[in-house]
C-alpha cells in the first residue's frame, strides 16, 4: 500500500467512524505498523489544515475525528438548526456540568455544597445526555457515587482530554455554542465554581449548601411540568 492509498484509507475510516478512531485501530484496520500509519496521518491532518478546507481532522478523546472549522460554525449551526432543534441545556444543568468538569471526580453532596441546591434531577439529566458518567464511589462514610465528564463530553467540546479545559468563563461560552444553551440566560457566578487548581474554599459563603437544600427539577423543569410528564407516562 503506497502513501496515497494509505492516506485515502485513513480518511475513509475516520470519516465513517462514529467514535474517534485511535491510532491502534487505524493501523490495525489498514494492516500497517503504527509508525507508518502515524506518518500518513500527520500528512493527512496537515492537508486538511489548509485555509480552503471546511473541515479538519482533530485529535479528541484519544482518537481522531472530523470537525467543521470554527470559521464555518455559524453557517453550519444555522443549517443544523433548520433541520432539528439542538441539544439544549438549561442554566442549572450547565452550571452543574461546569462544577463536575472542574471538580471531577465529584460526589452529589460536593456538587450541592457548591451550587446550594439539590441537583439530583439535573445530574440524572446529564447522565441521560451522556455528558457525565459515574466514576466509582468515594471512600468516605456512605460511599457516595463519584461523577466525572464522559467521552461524549470530550467529543462535544472538541477536547483531547480534560487537561485542555479552558478558563471557566471561556467554558461557559463554549458550552452555550456546543450544547445550544438558551440565549439570554444569566451566566454562572464566577464564585460558584473555582478554577482548576483552586480549592473549594474559594467559593463565596452563599455557595455553601443549606442543611436541607432546595430540590431542583431535572434540567430546570418546574414541578408542575414534572407532574404533567408523570401523568402522561402513566
Amino acid at each position: 500500500m503506497n502513501l496515497a492509498e494509505l492516506k485515502g484509507g485513513l480518511e475513509a475510516i475516520i470519516y465513517a467512524a462514529d467514535e474517534p478512531a485511535t491510532l491502534d485501530q487505524l493501523a490495525s484496520a489498514l494492516g500497517v505498523e503504527k509508525t507508518e500509519a502515524r506518518a500518513a496521518l500527520d500528512e493527512l491532518v496537515a492537508s486538511y489544515a489548509a485555509e480552503d478546507r471546511g473541515v479538519e481532522i482533530r485529535k479528541v478523546a484519544g482518537g481522531y475525528k472530523f470537525y467543521t472549522k470554527p470559521q464555518h460554525h455559524e453557517c453550519v449551526r444555522r443549517f443544523i438548526k433548520a433541520l432539528r432543534p439542538p441539544l439544549r441545556l438549561t442554566m442549572p444543568a450547565l452550571e452543574t456540568l461546569a462544577v463536575i468538569a472542574y471538580k471531577q471526580p465529584a460526589t452529589q453532596p460536593e456538587i450541592q455544597e457548591i451550587r446550594g441546591v439539590n441537583c439530583a434531577g439535573v445530574i440524572q439529566t446529564l447522565l441521560e445526555k451522556r455528558l457525565i458518567t459515574t466514576a466509582g464511589r468515594k471512600h468516605v462514610l456512605g460511599r457516595p457515587i463519584l461523577y466525572r465528564t464522559s467521552k461524549e463530553f470530550l467529543i462535544r467540546f472538541g477536547l483531547s482530554d480534560v487537561d485542555e479545559l479552558p478558563s471557566l468563563k471561556e467554558f461557559e461560552q463554549l458550552a452555550r455554542e456546543a450544547l445550544g444553551a438558551d440565549e439570554g440566560l444569566a451566566p454562572a457566578e464566577p464564585s460558584d465554581v473555582a478554577e482548576p487548581g483552586e480549592s473549594q474554599s474559594a467559593s463565596t459563603p452563599d455557595a455553601a449548601a443549606p442543611s436541607q437544600p432546595a430540590e431542583e427539577s431535572p434540567a430546570g423543569e418546574t414541578p408542575s411540568e414534572n407532574a404533567a410528564a408523570a401523568d402522561h407516562s402513566s
